[in-house]
C-alpha cells in the first residue's frame, strides 16, 4: 500500500510540472480487472515484467500483453524467459541479474549500500523518497520504503538491476523514435505468440494432464 502511495504521489508531482505537460503523465488504476484489462492491454506499446530473475513472478499478464503486440521489457523471471524462447532475443528487451547470479550474489553477502554509493542516479532516486521531496506534507512517509531498500538488505536486489534497467530503457526509447522498426518488432511478436493460445495451453493439458480426446457430437 506504501509503494502505492508513492506512486499516487509521484504521480502528482509530474503532472503538475510543467516541463513534461502534455508529453508525460503518471496514472494508477486501482481495481484493475479484466474489463480494464480488455482496454488496457490492447493499447500498450511497453509491457514491464521486472520481477527479480528466479522469483517467478511473472504470470500470464506478460503474454497477454505480448499476444497484443506490447514489446516486453523484463528480468529472465517466470514466462519472460519462454516469450525470449518465442519472439527471438531481438525482439523483447531482457535486463539484469539471472536466477544463478541472484543466487550467488546473495551468497556472496550482496550489500545494497555498495549500489547506492556507486551510482549517482540511483542515489539521488533513493534520497528524494527518503528526505520527502514527493510528500512535504509527511517528509518521513517513505522512510520504510527506503529502510526496506538499504538498512535490510534489499532482498529482491533492486538497487543490483537498476543500471541494467536504465540502460534497457534507453534501447526502448531509441526503438521507439523509429516507428517502422517498432512495428516490426511488435508484429513479430504477435506472430511468434501462438505457443501461448488457449487452444494450445488446453489441448496440452487435456492430453498431458487429464489424459482426456476431444468428444465429436
Amino acid at each position: 500500500k506504501l509503494i502505492i502511495k508513492l506512486a499516487s504521489d509521484i504521480a502528482r508531482r509530474v503532472n503538475a510540472d510543467p516541463s513534461v505537460g502534455g508529453l508525460l503523465k503518471v496514472v494508477f488504476m486501482p481495481d484493475y480487472n479484466v474489463s480494464k484489462a480488455e482496454r488496457i492491454i490492447p493499447a500498450a506499446d511497453l509491457s514491464e515484467q521486472i520481477s527479480t530473475a528466479g522469483m517467478e513472478a511473472s504470470g500470464t499478464g506478460n503474454m497477454k500483453f505480448a499476444l497484443n503486440g506490447a514489446l516486453t521489457i523484463g528480468t529472465l523471471d517466470g514466462a519472460n524467459v519462454e516469450i525470449k524462447e518465442e519472439v527471438g532475443d531481438e525482439n523483447i528487451f531482457i535486463f539484469g541479474l539471472t536466477t544463478p547470479e541472484v543466487a550467488q550474489l546473495k551468497a556472496s553477502s550482496y550489500n545494497p549500500w555498495d549500489y547506492y554509493h556507486g551510482n549517482s542516479e540511483l542515489k539521488q532516486v533513493i534520497d528524494m523518497i527518503g528526505n520527502g521531496f514527493f510528500s512535504v506534507e509527511e517528509p518521513s512517509r517513505y522512510q520504510a520504503i527506503v529502510d526496506t531498500l538499504l538498512h535490510k538488505g534489499d532482498q529482491y536486489l533492486l538497487l543490483a538491476d537498476y543500471a541494467a534497467y536504465v540502460t534497457a530503457q534507453e534501447k526502448v526509447a531509441a526503438l521507439y523514435q523509429d516507428e517502422e522498426a517498432w512495428s516490426r518488432m511488435a508484429i513479430l511478436n504477435v506472430a511468434r505468440m501462438a505457443k501461448f493460445s488457449s487452444d494450445r495451453t488446453i489441448a496440452e493439458y487435456a492430453q498431458r494432464i487429464w489424459q482426456v480426446s476431444p468428444f465429436k457430437a
